[in-house]
């Protein structure tokens, strides 16, 4: 779930960015749009309680986000959270199962080899478990991240230009894989993007899901604080 009214971010040169306010019940989908520079990584840096608004309420997976701090705010994040960023951020001299390891370690828990093969073998990668990011493809490391994404079994699935770079299959591919995934652990999906086809891969409604919504984010709504 999350639940926002009267959200605004300030930046440090003094301008302010104010958004719509949204109420996505848990499970759904947000396809959060917006050409580049209108703030939809703003957006979810707040989400994540990763910068702290200047004004407004917001609330995510049940917890009020605009007081945390540190680390209740690392530790609220790793639980509830999961990232897909648009970098994937893949530790090159660690092996697959190893930066799934890292996800669990940052969590405070104890690595779970069970637990990663299931998270891999979901997304079709268990085999690539010892290999190195360097030794995959662009579509498997994509793979591996949602899948370090998702390890920890979050109620808010984050996507950031998910399909950057990507060609039309490709990028099909991989808002097909984004819903499923998110369905497959009653995630909330927020995909955000400037890539116009991504539009047509999210559909108003769909069997199985308890809605999708868009939102979309304009340059004028940036001002002067």
């Amino acid at each position: 779930m999350i639940h926002s009214q009267g959200l605004a971010y300030c930046y440090p040169g003094g301008s302010e960015l104010r958004f719509p306010d949204v109420q996505v019940p848990q499970g759904a989908v947000l396809l959060l749009s917006g050409p580049s520079g209108s703030g939809k990584s703003t957006w979810l840096a707040l989400v994540a309680a990763l910068v702290a608004p200047s004004a407004g309420v917001l609330q995510v997976a049940g917890q009020d986000v605009t007081g945390l701090r540190g680390a209740a705010a690392d530790a609220w994040r790793a639980g509830a959270i999961g990232f897909l960023p648009q970098k994937l951020h893949l530790s090159e001299a660690l092996t697959v199962q190893q930066n799934l390891a890292m996800a669990q370690w940052a969590a405070g828990q104890a690595e779970d080899a069970a637990h990663i093969h299931t998270a891999l073998a979901a997304l079709g990668v268990a085999e690539l478990a010892k290999r190195l990011p360097g030794q995959l493809s662009g579509g498997q490391a994509q793979r591996v991240a949602l899948a370090r994404a998702v390890l920890l079994k979050p109620q808010v699935l984050l996507a950031d230009e998910p399909t950057a770079s990507l060609d039309d299959e490709a990028a099909a591919q991989a808002v097909g894989l984004l819903l499923a995934t998110a369905a497959l652990h009653s995630a909330t999906l927020v995909i955000a993007t400037h890539d116009a086809r991504v539009t047509a891969l999210v559909p108003l409604t769909a069997d199985g899901q308890v809605g999708f919504q868009r939102l979309s984010l304009v340059r004028e709504q940036l001002s002067k604080a």
